[in-house]
């Protein structure tokens, strides 16, 4: 693409050459012109704030990159740990003081707690990063940006000429970093980082439920490979229609796959930075806890049995029928 792009400037300056205008560069020069184009955001009062459609695409990007990339790297260590304990007969001694459900439990919540450290530390850093580079690299006295006539010179006078406005646009070109950092002061971020630890906990402890229940099936890391397409294929969906939702936040792909639980945390992450109707909000959370608690209850289910079970190759029919086996 480089390539062929330099090709075609050089193409187009030769043929320019070829009409022997006198200047032609320096003509060119003068006629080339920058545009950027700012985004407002009008609440429904009628209230402008400034904001930045690449930067609330950016927050939406990494917010559902890091719930599916923490989901499953935090699950995968609930199973890793549960294979490890089933192995080294550990489990045979724990279960002895405690019930295998607040076993199971107790390994989902540590480990998510960990999670929430990492992330109230990532908070803590990235505000101390923001804070020294504002204080460091944008001046007090901001200037107005380059190639923009402002509307007090506009409304001044309406006839200003071609001289008077190149002068007008003399100054200096504002700082990107400014112009992030003032468009920032548009987002919702209270409302963003709590959404972000909700969702997070949500599809943790989903998921990791469900890798515990596999970690409690097999003997071995290698059997679990037939039980990890079912919870890998939703987690990858979800990761796809929320690089869609850049493109358009509100078609009926991404708005039904918000709500569906298994995808909503980074569906409705990637969502949120473009505005969701509070109802829609609730609706995605309350639907995403209650398949949390049917889902927690169903690995339990798997995980008492399947914890003391050794030397046997599980299959989905024997996974189905330690559902059926009644509490004791």
């Amino acid at each position: 693409m480089y390539i062929s792009n330099s090709m075609e400037k050089e193409i187009e300056k030769r043929k320019l050459q070829s009409y022997n205008i006198e200047d032609i560069d320096k003509i060119m020069k003068e006629v080339e012109s920058t545009v950027k184009v700012q985004t407002i955001l009008i609440s429904e009062e009628g209230e402008e704030k400034q904001t930045s459609t690449g930067l609330s695409m950016g927050i939406a990007y990494v917010s559902g990159l890091l719930i599916y990339i923490l989901t499953f790297m935090f699950g995968a260590q609930v199973m890793r740990g549960v294979i490890e304990e089933k192995t080294n007969r550990i489990v045979e001694v724990l279960i002895s003081s405690v019930k295998p459900f607040q076993l199971m439990m107790g390994k989902i919540l540590g480990i998510a707690l960990v999670g929430l450290t990492q992330f109230f530390l990532w908070i803590v850093l990235t505000l101390i990063i923001v804070a020294y580079a504002q204080s460091t690299f944008l001046p007090d006295d901001l200037p107005i940006p380059n190639n923009q006539i402002t509307q007090s010179i506009m409304s001044a006078d309406q006839n200003l000429d071609i001289e008077a406005a190149q002068g007008a646009v003399s100054i200096p070109e504002l700082n990107e970093l400014q112009l992030v950092l003032e468009s920032a002061k548009a987002i919702n971020w209270p409302l963003i980082l709590g959404s972000f630890i909700i969702y997070f906990l949500g599809g943790y402890l989903l998921y990791a439920a469900l890798f515990a229940a596999i970690g409690s099936a097999v003997d071995n890391e290698t059997d679990t490979q037939q039980f990890m397409m079912p919870i890998t294929i939703p987690l990858l969906l979800g990761l796809f229609v929320s690089m869609a939702a850049f493109q358009n936040p509100d078609s009926s792909l991404v708005f039904w796959f918000s709500f569906i639980p298994f995808t909503s945390p980074m569906v409705m992450m990637a969502r949120l930075p473009f505005g969701v109707p509070p109802l829609e909000l609730i609706i995605s959370m309350v639907l995403l806890i209650l398949t949390f608690l049917g889902t927690t209850w169903m690995a339990a289910k798997i995980y008492r049995t399947g914890i003391l079970m050794y030397g046997k190759k599980p299959s989905y029919k024997e996974l189905v029928k330690w559902l059926r086996y009644k509490n004791y």
